[in-house]
């Protein structure tokens, strides 16, 4: 018994003594050869891991530190890390030394396991080739006619899933519902399959979507865990759920190649080559040992974090704000009855769905500019960057090293009173008017896009798809939070989703 207890005792002490060692180690590599106190390059605001005890509230804490000191620095063992908010860096990084900076090999580690070498993920040559055959995807007249048509069907149908709930006197969580429908849409258009994950009869889709999230999460969390790429190696704590999550979505995805590659080859050319899936598969058959089935599952899960996490996060908070300012929420009523060519006696769903044109769209400047004060405000993605291939000099004057990583903090850039005026922390549509008529900004300003040679291929895909769901929700609807008390945050995470969802209360504003 007491060999056992000592056995014990040495293996406590060793882990302990090891763990110290470990801890010296990275304390010595956190700050030797950073220049530290030089004022030619950014000023020091602690380490990487310091960002651990603001994790929760991380990017009000970037903003904190923005207001004071527009571009600073975290330390890593390997390099330092540059947040900036000053939008002549921005321009620089994204575009005027453009191939300079790339993602970086820390930054590609981190998210390989979940997007691979997708085009959120990939550099050089691979990111041309995807960007190239995206691009070319994304502007035929077939997607967009596709994606409009499938938009507006969904939309109707989260009319008549809200419907239920203002009837029965329910609240519900508009974030989930969203969530569930920007899914739906993103399956149909991106790989022509229905999920019917929205009406909850769809068990895989429900888990896909989980796991999806969960990933999401989990991956994040490795920018500020020292010891993830060792957990990852004993495949232990939060690393041994993100690989059951990467599993099950892995499982999901190459049924689906496989089941789409069947259909094509049972029908051929009579196959309808709407969905981009298809299309890609199409490619495929031309370029078979580039576009493969984890070619093909990079791209799927790079489309579906473009396209599900953004809209339906960023519909959440719009409604969240619409709540908040009922004034505008109002506003944005009397566009729809205006601009939708609305009557009084007009109740049903599909028939208004099914009105709304391209045309109608492009005319609806006070919903267009509400959604992208949105944007300015709660960014879909609110932390994003680059790494420097070279030594390179900031147009702010600092230095950076090669290796080192700029990261642009949108969230708390649209905060910013330097970039946005005193009245910045407000949700004011009327910033982006000019005699009623949509001001776009500069990307580099209004960065909820990126900017630059990879700035978003789905910026106006996304826009339409928000409007469609935003005319036909507030044409129905008059919006209210079940708790006005109740302090509405986010989760840290790669996009900006509300933290434990939204509920909301809906009232028809006629009888339908």
């Amino acid at each position: 018994m007491n060999m056992v207890c000592s056995i014990i005792v040495t293996i406590i002490a060793s882990s302990l003594l090891l763990f110290f060692i470990v801890f010296l180690y990275l304390l010595l590599r956190i700050f030797t050869g950073k220049s530290i106190t030089s004022p030619d390059y950014p000023p020091v605001n602690g380490t990487v891991f310091s960002q651990l005890f603001y994790f929760n509230r991380l990017y009000d804490y970037q903003t904190q530190i923005a207001k004071k000191q527009p571009t600073y620095r975290l330390l890593t063992p390997t390099h330092s890390e540059i947040y900036t908010a000053d939008i002549r860096n921005i321009e620089h990084v994204l575009k005027s030394r453009f191939e300079k900076y790339s993602k970086g090999i820390s930054n590609l580690d981190v998210v390989s396991d979940l997007l691979g070498e997708g085009i959120f993920a990939a550099d050089g040559e691979k990111w041309k080739q995807q960007r190239k055959l995206a691009s070319f995807e994304f502007s035929t007249r077939v997607v967009r006619d596709y994606s409009c048509s499938v938009f507006r069907s969904n939309a109707a149908e989260l009319v008549r899933t809200i419907m239920e709930f203002a009837v029965a006197g329910r609240d519900f969580d508009a974030q989930d519902i969203l969530m569930r429908f920007t899914l739906n849409s993103i399956f149909k258009v991106g790989f022509g399959v229905e999920l019917n994950c929205m009406d909850g009869s769809s068990e895989d889709g429900i888990e896909f979507m989980k796991a999806f999230d969960d990933s999401n999460a989990l991956v994040y969390w490795r920018y500020v865990d020292p010891f993830w790429r060792l957990k990852r190696f004993m495949n232990i704590g939060f690393e041994a759920t993100l690989k059951k999550k990467i599993k099950v979505l892995d499982d999901f995805l190459y049924k689906l190649i496989t089941y789409k590659r069947k259909l094509l080859a049972l029908r051929g050319d009579h196959l309808v080559k709407e969905d981009i899936l298809s299309r890609f598969l199409i490619e495929s058959e031309k370029n078979p040992k580039i576009i493969n089935d984890k070619y093909l599952r990079d791209i799927i899960l790079n489309f579906m974090f473009a396209g599900k996490d953004t809209s339906a996060g960023t519909l959440s908070w719009f409604f969240y704000l619409l709540c908040k300012n009922p004034l505008v929420q109002e506003k944005i009523a009397q566009e729809v009855e205006r601009i939708g060519g609305n009557k009084e006696d007009e109740t049903d769903i599909d028939d208004f769905v099914g009105s709304i044109t391209d045309q109608t769209l492009e005319q609806m400047h006070y919903l267009h500019a509400a959604l992208t004060e949105t944007l300015r405000l709660y960014p879909a993605v609110p932390v994003d960057g680059r790494s420097a291939k070279v030594d390179d000099i900031l147009p702010d004057g600092y230095r950076l090293k090669k290796g080192d990583g700029v990261y642009y903090t949108a969230y708390a850039m649209g905060r910013m009173p330097y970039i946005w005026g005193e009245d910045a922390v407000e949700f004011r549509p009327e910033r982006w008017l000019n005699n009623g008529i949509f001001q776009p900004e500069s990307p580099f300003k209004f960065v909820s896009f990126h900017a630059g040679p990879r700035i978003c291929l789905g910026k106006d895909f996304a826009y339409r798809q928000m409007k469609i769901v935003s005319m036909a929700l507030i044409r129905f609807f008059r919006f209210k939070l079940a708790d006005e008390d109740r302090r509405v945050t986010y989760k840290t995470m790669f996009t900006l989703h509300i933290n434990g969802g939204l509920n909301l209360c809906a009232f028809p504003r006629r009888n339908t």
